[in-house]
């Protein structure tokens, strides 16, 4: 169905299911984040209260001029209007993502009344959309201004506190384990390989086998460690996808260069490979754990040598 078919009762049906969405969204949004971000579930909570207002005014336009019955006409039935994902979707919503699907909301609700109230007749019925309209407008106004008092008392600095947090227990904490693991515990089984045979692809084999046994490894026991609901660290699948990943990552990244048949160049280039490993690992590290860049550096550094000492020594032999 195209909107330029819908009749005045159709319009006024649509905009009222749409409000009641708006509603239930702007909530489920407040649940989600109130543990967590009071500040921005105040805003949320807010929001939803005036939707429900709209609905309220909508519906009792509706009543005097076209009687009790309400069809049901939803946003997805009406051909242009973005569909909207359920916030239940994401178990880990971040207040500047919701922030910004409101906002998107809104913009799109301004422009349905201005749209509408150039379709009806009917004077209380444009002035109605009219209304709504400016009110959708101003709802964008009053959101920054609520989002500029809560920056002042400095609750937003707290919820942004909180959610870098979050998201270095849910995805820095899993992917810096899985990448230190994959880019250290490999080097011993393929540089062994390298020194034992000085066949490139028989050495690559090697890294290929211990980079996807290391990843399948370390990302069951990632989901498996933690539920996440008392640690607040996230879906455990999640965490276990992302440590896997990174392993098998940290692995093949100095095991592609023995696909070079030269067996000097793909070696050197492996080392080379390695030291970039170490170094990101370090600075990784430093940004997001809060540990100095030179203790970094030597931890990641003297365990990678150690390593590699002991796959050389073993392969040499």
């Amino acid at each position: 169905m195209h909107f330029r078919d819908l009749n005045e009762a159709q319009i006024l049906a649509l905009a009222i299911t749409a409000e009641e969405e708006d509603s239930h969204i702007y909530r489920d949004f407040a649940e989600a984040l109130r543990a967590d971000f009071p500040a921005t579930a105040k805003l949320f909570t807010s929001m939803a209260e005036e939707e429900d207002g709209h609905r309220h005014r909508l519906i009792e336009l509706y009543r005097k001029r076209f009687g009790e019955h309400i069809p049901l006409i939803r946003r997805q039935d009406v051909k242009g209007f973005v569909a909207h994902r359920p916030s239940w979707v994401s178990r880990n919503l971040r207040p500047e993502k919701a922030r910004q699907e409101a906002a998107l909301m809104e913009i799109e609700s301004r422009r349905f009344y201005e749209a509408s109230a150039g379709r009806t007749t009917d004077a209380s019925m444009r002035q109605l959309l009219d209304d709504l309209a400016q009110e959708e407008q101003r709802h964008e106004t009053t959101a920054e201004e609520i989002n500029e008092a809560q920056a002042a008392s400095g609750e937003l600095h707290g919820e942004r506190e909180a959610a870098r947090r979050f998201f270095v227990l849910r995805f820095v904490q899993p992917g810096l384990a899985g990448l230190m693991d994959g880019s250290v515990s490999t080097l011993a089984p393929l540089f062994a390989a390298a020194f034992a045979t000085n066949n490139t692809l028989a050495t690559f084999k090697v890294g290929l086998a211990a980079s996807v046994g290391a990843g399948i490894s370390m990302g069951f026991a990632e989901a498996l460690s933690d539920d996440g609901k008392l640690s607040g660290r996230g879906a455990p699948w999640l965490r276990g996808a992302i440590c896997g990943l990174m392993t098998t990552a940290g692995g093949l990244g100095h095991t592609m260069p023995y696909l070079i048949h030269d067996f000097r160049a793909a070696t050197t280039l492996a080392i080379v490979v390695v030291a970039i490993e170490l170094a990101v690992i370090a600075w990784i590290r430093k940004r997001y754990m809060d540990t100095p860049l030179l203790a970094a550096i030597f931890q990641v550094v003297v365990g990678g040598v150690l390593v590699f000492i002991a796959g050389w020594l073993i392969g040499s032999e």
